[in-house]
């Protein structure tokens, strides 16, 4: 009994965990059931970290639905709102409309050249501590070990026999989850409609059909995702584990164990020199802590999310057996390699790898920010009919039609002066307009409105296949403008 504990201690009052790292590529086959993992929980200034960036993720995923924003009467009054039935997206002060896409394609091109100059940085930060299924995953693990307890106390409970303690810490475990990923799918179906009415409606069975669908689906995929694969969705399901690898070099920072300190590992007796060996005493701290299953000394690994947990672990044993901390911590390979040498460490976050992707994000955030300082709220669109090209009238006159597409984005009905730049002969007939004032055109605040009109040349004007005009329409109150170029065609032939 006494020859088992002490094969069990790593260091005098420290126990070698008999965690393993189940996704080792040295023993991982192609056809395998997937091992369950039971990650410990970790304690230190990285958990720490992890646990504000989850509340803050999830507090805003939840909350933001709610917020309101006042728009004037007749809008929508929530902050971010995805408007498919108004055919608007609404974010606080800023409103896209369909034809302003381009400013949603720029978030995403902002986003992609973020997420590359992080991981040129600090590696795979997105996935260690923002990425959802990380969020999530930890949020289910929490409420796991709530239940069941830590690592050690659920496998224990999952060997056990089933009994009402089981079945109920089971229960409880599961219906909380189903309950998180309720909240999960439920919460996505208020960005895209109001959100105090949806919630109403939605416990009322008022809602729209594709509310329950879309709630359904985000809370199957949030237990499934979240609760049963986790890792796996990581591992085999994302594809930025791969992509990845052609975003970083040897002086990005990674969650790294320090071979150069670390080596020769094993257990250390009391009394006994550190002199000739390394500081790592083969206690598996590391791989008992990381959500993944692996072991970080085997070095870089496709597996590895970068959540620094195994730092907190390691630091922790340090602490205990009195060694520095920073066995495992976040350095980079060229580093790793000084250390080797016996050269001291040399970082350098501005190489040509971070100032491409840094200048990229700066300019396409400048073309960003004046394109919406730019925005006008006003545009005209002017689409001359083609069927028929034109039409000759009995007189020897010529008619063309149009027609006007007027957006009014400003949160006020406006009325607009239309001025035709080109012949001045033109003749102009707005259909539907006041006999007092033909040229005037009204439009809805926050409105689009079309409006058919016809330009015609007496015959004496005909002389030209095609004569270039310009529309232009200008708000009475305000001084606004907004052009269309457009042509007239006659089809005269001399």
């Amino acid at each position: 009994m006494t020859h088992n504990l002490h094969d069990s201690m790593a260091a005098p009052g420290v126990r070698r965990s008999e965690a393993k790292a189940v996704n080792s590529a040295d023993t991982r086959e192609l056809y395998h059931k997937r091992e369950q993992i039971y990650p410990k929980l970790a304690h230190g200034r990285f958990r720490a970290l992890k646990w504000l960036v989850m509340a803050v993720a999830l507090g805003v995923y939840y909350l933001i639905p709610f917020l309101r924003w006042d728009r004037g009467e007749g809008a929508p009054d929530q902050a971010v709102l995805v408007d498919f039935a108004g055919r608007r997206f609404y974010f606080f002060f800023i409103e896209i409309w369909p034809q302003e896409v381009y400013y949603i394609t720029g978030l995403l091109i902002l986003a992609a050249l973020g997420l590359f100059l992080a991981n040129a940085l600090f590696g795979r930060v997105w996935c260690g501590y923002a990425c959802p299924q990380t969020v999530w995953t930890d949020l289910f693990i929490m409420v796991e070990r709530f239940f069941e307890g830590d690592r050690n106390a659920r496998m224990r409970l999952d060997k056990a026999k089933w009994s009402l303690n089981k079945a109920g810490r089971k229960l409880g475990k599961h219906g909380v989850w189903l309950l998180i990923a309720l909240a999960t799918g439920g919460a996505w179906i208020l960005y895209f409609h109001d959100a105090y009415e949806t919630v109403g409606n939605f416990f009322t069975g008022q809602a729209a059909p594709s509310s329950y669908l879309f709630a359904g689906v985000l809370t199957f995929t949030t237990y499934i995702l979240a609760g049963s694969m986790r890792e796996q969705v990581c591992t085999y399901m994302c594809p930025w584990p791969r992509i990845q690898a052609a975003m970083t070099d040897r002086e990005a920072l990674n969650v790294t164990y320090r071979v150069d300190r670390g080596e020769a590992r094993g257990p250390h007796k009391k009394g006994e020199t550190w002199e000739g060996r390394g500081d790592c005493i083969d206690c598996k701290q590391c791989v008992a802590v990381c959500p993944m299953g692996i072991d970080i000394r085997d070095g870089s690994q496709l597996e590895c999310i970068q959540c620094a947990l195994c730092i907190d672990a390691c630091d922790d044993i340090m602490d205990k057996i009195g060694r520095p901390r920073g066995l495992i911590t976040y350095e980079t390979d060229d580093n790793v390699d000084r250390f080797k040498a016996g050269q001291t460490p040399r970082y350098r976050f501005f190489r040509v790898r971070t100032l491409v992707y840094a200048v990229a994000f700066g300019l396409v955030t400048l073309v960003m920010l004046t394109a919406l300082a730019s925005r006008t709220e006003l545009e005209l669109n002017a689409q001359r009919d083609r069927n028929p090209n034109f039409v000759r009238l009995s007189d020897g006159g010529v008619r063309n039609g149009y027609n006007l597409k007027v957006l009014n984005k400003a949160d006020e009905a406006r009325v607009f002066d239309l001025i035709i730049e080109g012949d001045p002969a033109f003749q102009v007939r707005v259909l539907g307009a006041d006999d007092a004032d033909p040229l005037a055109l009204h439009v809805a605040a926050d409105q689009t409105q079309d409006f058919v009109l016809y330009l015609t040349l007496p015959p004496q004007a005909v002389d030209l296949a095609q004569e270039p005009l310009t529309f232009r329409v200008v708000d009475r109150a305000s001084g606004e403008a907004a052009i269309s170029p457009s042509v007239f065609v006659s089809g005269v032939t001399r």
